[in-house]
């Protein structure tokens, strides 16, 4: 019985540490400008000549609503609007925890706004979008943009852009809940 019981633990312990190695997930290179589709550490597919915020990333300090920089950190695709402006737009979880304390422990926002963040969170709902760290941070298109814009410059908000053609792509590997990291 007891070796039975081991045998079962090994199968679900060792295939958890499978599924968890191989998920797929992106990582945004914001010096390269690239987004990198990867499978556990194989690289899927490469996406080259992405935007970021026309502000640049936040490297210290803490992203404001409108500075237009680009957050860095770990991010899960939180919500999907197939309808958007710019053609597609996977948003992303942010405020994270970490960016929440940040903000609270900088001044950025009070009490009520962190403790708010915290419980959407820990009730698996999107934070706030509205507070004073800005929101609605995420991956998109072009939409009728300027391709020839988008080659020479970054130009969103804080999000990560691509093409419509590049978003196309990229969908077939997102889903609610799929890791982004941007560096």
């Amino acid at each position: 019985m007891l070796y039975r019981f081991f045998l079962l633990f090994l199968c679900v312990f060792c295939g958890g540490l499978l599924q968890a190695k191989e998920e797929t997930w992106l990582s945004i290179d914001t010096e390269a400008l690239t987004l990198v589709v990867k499978r556990g550490n194989s690289v899927v597919a490469t996406f080259k000549n992405i935007a970021i915020g026309r502000g640049g990333v936040v490297s210290q300090g803490m992203r404001k609503n409108g500075d237009d920089r680009t957050p860095l950190g770990t991010f899960r695709i939180a919500w999907i609007n197939r309808g958007s402006g710019f053609y597609r737009f996977f948003g992303l979880n942010y405020p994270t925890k970490a960016h929440a304390l940040r903000a609270y422990v900088e001044g950025l926002i009070d009490e009520p706004t962190y403790n708010t963040i915290l419980t959407a969170i820990r009730t698996h709902r999107l934070p706030p979008q509205n507070t004073p760290m800005g929101g609605y941070v995420g991956i998109h298109g072009l939409g009728q943009g300027d391709r020839r814009i988008h080659r020479l410059y970054n130009w969103t908000h804080g999000c990560v852009a691509l093409t419509n053609t590049q978003i196309d792509r990229l969908s077939r590997w997102i889903r609610i809940g799929t890791k982004v990291v941007i560096h």
